[in-house]
């Protein structure tokens, strides 16, 4: 159960403002406040059905005003050939195509000296907090205006929690996490440039474990990429499975 909560965490947190989640027997649908986020999760059909879950999925985007969604295709997914299916009928890989699902079932180090990590407590540091993750991942400026556009909603309603990290007094880290009844889902933990190497994203992983424990589910759960891989992995992450990003951008009007 861990790897399927690790490879679509999307498809397990709880739904905030505006969020919706489409479950079928074929896949699971999820789509974010904004419209540029959607992903399909979960996978389980057979090959000579992919061009009718394709269709499908486009139709319920369609219905809704929006034009693209991600597939994120997980180490269990049926068919077992998706990726090369999906490849050959336009979809693309992702700008970050693999990650690795990964779990943490023990206590990580504790945040080194000097550095402050908790959770961000006004909604001025909450914004501060997105500005540090947009930096971090050279978000692109049309993403980050929808983004800005929705902070007040998302800073009174969502059920998330953002998590900072202050070093010398400046906020140079921020992680945004999901409660669900097997742990943290762990999204967006990101240093900026000129803090990296000086413990923020130890001291960041370290105040989520504790809110994990709080909450009485001491596991974090999460995607790593190329970059976070290896840090997450020395500070006592395992493996547990991997998955392919790939988008799909389509006409909105179907006869297009």
């Amino acid at each position: 159960m861990l790897r399927e909560v690790a490879e679509y965490p999307n498809s397990f947190g709880p739904l905030g403002p505006g969020e919706e989640r489409i479950e079928t027997e074929h896949y699971t649908l999820c789509l974010g406040l904004g419209k540029s986020w959607n992903t399909v999760q979960r996978q389980r059909f057979r090959a000579e059905d992919v061009d009718a879950v394709l269709e499908e999925t486009r139709s319920l985007l369609r219905a809704r005003g929006r034009n693209s969604t991600q597939w994120e295709v997980g180490s269990a997914a049926q068919p077992t050939d998706l990726v090369d299916l999906l490849l050959q009928r336009g979809l693309v890989r992702d700008s970050d195509p693999y990650a690795v699902a990964l779990v943490l079932t023990k206590p990580p180090p504790p945040a080194p000296p000097g550095v402050v990590a908790r959770r961000v407590e006004t909604y001025e540091e909450f914004v501060a907090a997105n500005e540090v993750q947009w930096q971090a991942f050279e978000t692109p400026g049309d993403a980050i205006e929808e983004a800005r556009a929705l902070l007040p909603q998302r800073w009174l309603e969502t059920p998330n929690v953002v998590h900072a990290a202050w070093l010398d007094g400046e906020m140079v880290g921020a992680g945004t996490c999901a409660p669900t009844p097997y742990g943290l889902l762990l999204y967006g933990g990101a240093t900026l440039p000129s803090a990296r190497g000086r413990g923020a994203y130890r001291a960041l992983l370290r105040a989520r474990w504790d809110e994990a424990t709080g909450r009485g589910a001491p596991v974090l759960l999460t995607q790593a990429g190329a970059l976070s891989r290896p840090i997450l992995e020395r500070l006592g992450f395992r493996s547990v499975g991997h998955v392919h990003m790939l988008r799909d951008t389509f006409e909105l009007d179907a006869a297009s």
